[in-house]
């Protein structure tokens, strides 16, 4: 009888990685270790072999909103406007954006779809359910935050969080249940978030928050920054405008560039700090969800959202470097470190080559789009 199966071959020696054939892999063909072994004819242990050992490396890929090349001009000017109309010390800075206001929308949904645990070998495996995938329960938020102030000593003046306010109403139950009695209030998602509803929230939730948490000794000037959304309120709004100067404050309404959100700090990164916090929590109604976004909101530290507008300042860079593109990486400016050893800086340098070679691509005849973004002062300082 034989000792092993007819045709068995044993193999001797690890498998050479051949980076020629993997390189003429389609990124396709490079999904997953079982595909990867196909086409390279070896085993998902030698794929996984060379992953650890740094030949080859994960990558998980997002895609990104569609950029026409007047989008991109737009983002440049964008980011340029917002570099300080001087030079320090031979340097050119990001302004702190200490009287800008961020808002933007986003859904938070009761659970997900799909979700991984990890269990003991004797637990019973969760079971979730609801009457379709498609329509799990969800909330839509308005989310409000500004740059936070912090004192000589690090003790926090202003923490910047305005409020997330959910666009809710509360309607009566039409019919009665063993939970509670016909015409009892009951918390329902607004079915349509229009114009109307985006202007309640403003100016009836997001501009008396201001107003109540506003520093003292803070500018009353603000800038309340939004995207370019259809149901988005314009400056030119008559409502607006009769409350815009009233308490000694001024608002105006900017829109950042078109097909932006690494523009906002909210759609940058705050959004998914608040996330992660409410996927902790569970909740069964919506009452139990908007606690949790409203508790999630509460709980971040005003370091994380100042984390964040720094974050903004470094893609400022970025976008200029890439002629307003979006094909580049988020920097790591290792803060953490830096808050311990140095402090963090209010506003981030930006190199003066940087500027001078964008104003010089903006000034070519192709790239003159006539967008609205003042960046006059750069040429003045620069002399380009």
């Amino acid at each position: 009888m034989r000792s092993r199966a007819s045709g068995y071959t044993k193999k001797t020696g690890k498998v050479i990685f051949d980076e020629d054939k993997f390189r003429e892999l389609t990124v396709l063909e490079r999904s997953y270790y079982r595909k990867v072994a196909s086409k390279m004819e070896v085993s998902k242990t030698t794929v996984g072999r060379w992953a650890k050992n740094g030949l080859i490396r994960p990558h998980t890929n997002a895609i990104k909103p569609a950029l026409t090349e007047a989008n991109k001009i737009s983002r440049m000017r964008w980011c340029l406007s917002h570099i300080q109309p001087a030079i320090y010390e031979g340097k050119l800075l990001y302004h702190a954006m200490l009287n800008t206001v961020h808002i933007d929308e986003k859904w938070f949904y009761m659970t997900k779809a799909s979700d991984r645990y990890y269990l003991l070998p004797d637990e019973d495996e969760p079971y979730r359910s609801c009457k379709s995938k498609r329509f799990i329960t969800k909330v839509m938020f308005m989310c409000a935050v500004s740059r936070p102030q912090f004192g000589t000593d690090g003790q926090t003046i202003f923490d910047g969080k305005i409020g997330i306010f959910p666009f809710t109403e509360q309607v009566p139950a039409k019919r009665k249940s063993k939970n509670r009695p016909r015409g009892t209030l009951e918390t329902k998602p607004i079915p349509s978030v229009n114009k109307e509803a985006m202007r309640e929230c403003l100016l009836n939730q997001i501009i008396p928050a201001i107003k109540a948490k506003w520093p003292a000794n803070a500018s009353k000037e603000i800038y309340i920054q939004q995207d370019n959304a259809k149901p988005h309120l314009n400056s030119s709004d008559s409502q607006f405008e009769a409350l815009a100067s009233s308490d000694g404050f001024k608002f105006h309404l900017i829109s950042q560039p078109a097909n932006s959100p690494d523009t906002n700090v909210l759609d940058l990164g705050f959004f998914r700090a608040i996330q992660s916090l409410q996927d902790d929590k569970v909740a069964t109604n919506i009452d139990q969800l908007l606690g949790n976004v409203w508790s999630s909101f509460e709980e971040l530290t005003p370091q994380t959202l100042n984390n964040v507008f720094l974050t903004l300042q470094s893609c400022f860079s970025k976008i200029l470097e890439v002629h307003g593109g979006n094909n580049y990486k988020i920097p790591h400016l290792n803060k953490e470190r830096l808050r311990r050893t140095v402090g963090l800086p209010t506003s981030l340098e930006v190199e003066e080559n940087l500027v001078r070679e964008s104003l010089e691509y903006l000034l070519l005849p192709e790239n003159d789009v006539g967008v609205s973004y003042d960046i006059g002062h750069l040429f003045n300082v620069l002399d380009v």
